[in-house]
């Protein structure tokens, strides 16, 4: 499998009823000619990295992901028991505080909801900084 490789510039981001539309600009020197022989309606898979000011891939970490990951760490659900002082010995418990502690109904309000994001990035912050410490 070969792929089209080429910059390009995300101009527009529209929802219709079946998804999103996502326009992007291309530099006339940089489109393939192969995607302008390709019909209106072809399938592509994409991969894309967003590109820094300095040419190098932006990093991209999910909120909802790592909260995930941390309500199943064992250490993580210690770290809120020293914290709040009482129990927390499941997942379960720990998704409870995290909705509590950032007043959210689902991890996923981790996406769009700045209040959530900058609560759950002090809980992150806060438990890198404290995890190794001695109880």
């Amino acid at each position: 499998m070969t792929a089209l490789q080429f910059e390009a510039v995300k101009v527009a981001l529209k929802q219709d009823a079946t998804g999103f539309v996502l326009t992007v600009k291309i530099h006339p020197d940089e489109i393939p000619e192969e995607l302008m022989r390709d019909f209106v309606g072809a399938r592509y898979g994409v991969a894309m990295v967003r590109v820094n000011e300095d040419e190098t891939p932006r990093n991209y970490e999910s909120r909802v992901k790592k909260a995930g990951m941390l309500c199943r760490d064992v250490r993580f659900r210690q770290w809120i028991e020293r914290l709040e002082g009482q129990s927390c010995e499941d997942e379960d418990r720990a998704v409870a505080w995290l909705h509590h502690t950032c007043m959210i109904k689902s991890r996923t309000e981790l996406n769009g909801n700045q209040m959530a994001q900058k609560a759950f990035d002090q809980i992150v912050e806060k438990y890198e900084r404290e995890k190794d410490e001695p109880f």
